[in-house]
């Protein structure tokens, strides 16, 4: 067969539903699996159909003794027929298969009649052409499999491998008789080409080779044979997630504090959490430098040089006004409170009397955070009880417009689907934490704060999927897995843990894992994996389906980072959660 052959990867929908992380029904043409194997939700197709891997149990955790390999095979280029034998092949291998050093081999299969992909895929994810293929490239980095093997049609067994990846092949390359592919032989954009040269998620190389074959269960034994004698070595984007995994919340707050938390050009929501992530990481490490740079950063707004406020206030504008009243405890300044109060005295008539809602909410779940923790800490910071009256009723006009029956929040009634989008929880669940932080013990609205805490924490944990990380969309595993909505949710649970407001038996083993996660999705100068970009009201699930994820740098992600790290290092040090 001709080696010029594009591979037509726009993967893989296996048809398949479900709504938790291991997708259980079985799909047309889809062998018989083995106990050990899951059908993990990994995207969704333009078409918004699901895009799934069926993977060994232990397959996306980077620590497990096994070496990981991931096969591809594509119906579009050598048919369904094709794709169903390899599939068999490689069920019957597994069932057949129980040595320790056999590695743990999961497989995509590229579905019928998608759209040729190009590798890296063009555009932002999850926004391009073909988004499955973008789902499948950010899938493989922190899958970060020790070996990608794309499987193609033939009458004999080949073992074949671009140029670029030769060189790292080792034994393998002559245990396996693996010839090697000129530049020539390999179009651009094909997978085994493109991970010859580009790391997905920037986390580092994944091996990629080819393999033609009809016969893809004897293919495997051999491939058994040969890592059994010489194990497979791991991968370099495998050992980068094992570096990252190793290091403690206080390490990655310390990281993370070298590139954000340095300005406030606005007051607003995401760098007043990132200066409050330097303030708390002070307090963990005694370096009283972070306060000192903070006190240089607000000192415009604290002599009056700009407005608080600015020209246009917005929701955002509220809770960066937390700040000022973390900095009030620390320095005991009375202008400190008064410049928080200028955010908590949004919710009165000029007459004194309480708003309907704090303003700007723009009926969207995230007002849960953006107006009510800052009323409960001018309550607190002054001791007038309106504060604590304005912040119940704004959390009961919140709730009442946009809690769902199961506990979650859509994100806001212009969607006739109701769609819990990730962070539109994330955002009740920090805010109603931080609400409880500051609420007196003895407050008449505490234990409605508390209920609705609770109930809240008690629905999201439901939706947990099995790498620890909350998706896009909470109840529909196949939208990405989403980094904000896991450290929100990560933070407010474990600040439960801290006070005492969580069971620790139930709520510690899904702080441990949900950190597992983190860790991986934070990589070296701040650089963040599928972070949701700003996403107002959307008229459809669809739509927040395709909100892009950034993967880099991200200002509301690193704070968001900050936050969820120092709170771990304060559970840690208090004996609150054990992480280990």
């Amino acid at each position: 067969m001709s080696l010029r052959r594009s591979v037509r990867v726009a993967l893989l929908s296996l048809l398949l539903t479900g709504v938790c992380d291991s997708v259980g029904e079985s799909a047309e043409g889809d062998p018989p699996l083995p106990a050990s194997v899951s059908r993990v939700a990994i995207g969704v197709r333009l078409d918004d159909r699901p895009v799934v891997a069926l993977t060994p149990h232990h397959f996306q955790e980077p620590a497990s003794p096994r070496s990981h390999v991931l096969l591809v095979v594509d119906e579009n280029r050598d048919g369904v027929a094709f794709a169903d034998l390899i599939a068999a092949g490689w069920s019957r291998f597994l069932s057949e298969t129980n040595s320790d050093l056999c590695p743990d081999i999961a497989l995509v299969r590229i579905a019928k009649d998608s759209a040729p992909a190009k590798f890296p895929p063009d555009g932002a994810s999850y926004q391009g052409p073909d988004p499955a293929a973008q789902y499948l490239w950010r899938w493989m980095g922190m899958a970060a499999p020790d070996l990608v093997i794309e499987i193609r049609a033939s009458s004999s067994d080949h073992w074949l491998a671009p140029a670029a990846a030769v060189a790292r092949l080792g034994d393998l390359r002559s245990q396996l008789g693996i010839e090697t592919l000129s530049d020539k032989q390999l179009d651009d954009g094909t997978l085994i080409a493109s991970l010859a040269t580009n790391f997905p998620c920037d986390v580092g190389n994944v091996l990629a080779i080819q393999l033609e074959t009809n016969d893809v269960n004897s293919a495997l034994k051999r491939l058994a044979d040969v890592t059994a004698k010489s194990s497979l070595p791991k991968s370099p984007a495998r050992l980068e997630l094992l570096r990252r995994g190793g290091r403690s919340p206080i390490e990655i707050a310390a990281e993370l504090s070298k590139v954000y938390g340095h300005q406030l050009s606005s007051v607003a929501y995401i760098p007043s959490l990132a200066l409050i992530g330097r303030l708390r990481l002070g307090e963990l490490t005694d370096e009283n430098s972070h306060l000192q740079d903070v006190l240089k950063i607000v000192a415009p707004y604290v002599d009056g040089t700009r407005s608080s406020l600015g020209e246009k206030p917005s929701g955002s504008t509220m809770p960066g006004h937390l700040v000022f009243g973390e900095l009030a405890d620390r320095t005991k300044h009375s202008r400190f409170v008064e410049l928080a109060c200028v955010a908590g005295n949004l919710g009165f008539n000029e007459d004194g009397s309480l708003k309907p809602s704090m303003p700007y909410h723009s009926e969207m779940s995230d007002a849960v955070f953006m107006g009510t923790p800052i009323l409960v800490q001018c309550g607190r910071l002054t001791g007038e009880t309106k504060y604590f009256d304005m912040a119940a009723r704004h959390l009961r006009f919140m709730l009442k417009l946009n809690l769902r029956d199961d506990g979650l929040h859509q994100h806001s009634p212009i969607d006739p689907e109701h769609t819990a989008w990730g962070r539109g929880n994330g955002f009740p669940g920090l805010g109603l934490a931080l609400c409880l932080s500051d609420l007196p013990d003895d407050s008449q609205y505490r234990n409605e704060f508390l209920s609705a805490y609770r109930a809240h924490m008690a629905a999201m944990i439901r939706h947990q999927d099995g790498t620890g990380m909350w998706h896009q969309i909470v109840d529909h595993p196949e939208s990405y897995r989403e980094f904000t909505v896991t450290c929100m949710t990560t933070f407010a649970i474990t600040r439960g843990l801290r006070r005492g407001w969580l069971d620790r038996e139930t709520y510690e083993p899904v702080v441990r894992r949900a950190w597992e996660a983190i860790k991986l999705r934070i990589g070296p100068d701040g650089k963040l994996v599928d972070v949701c970009t700003g996403t107002g009201k959307m008229k459809s699930r669809r739509e927040y389906y395709h909100r892009a994820a950034i993967l880099g740098r991200d200002d509301r992600g690193g704070a968001i980072a900050l936050m969820v790290s120092t709170e771990l290092a304060f559970a840690q040090r208090e004996g609150a959660v054990d992480l280990k």
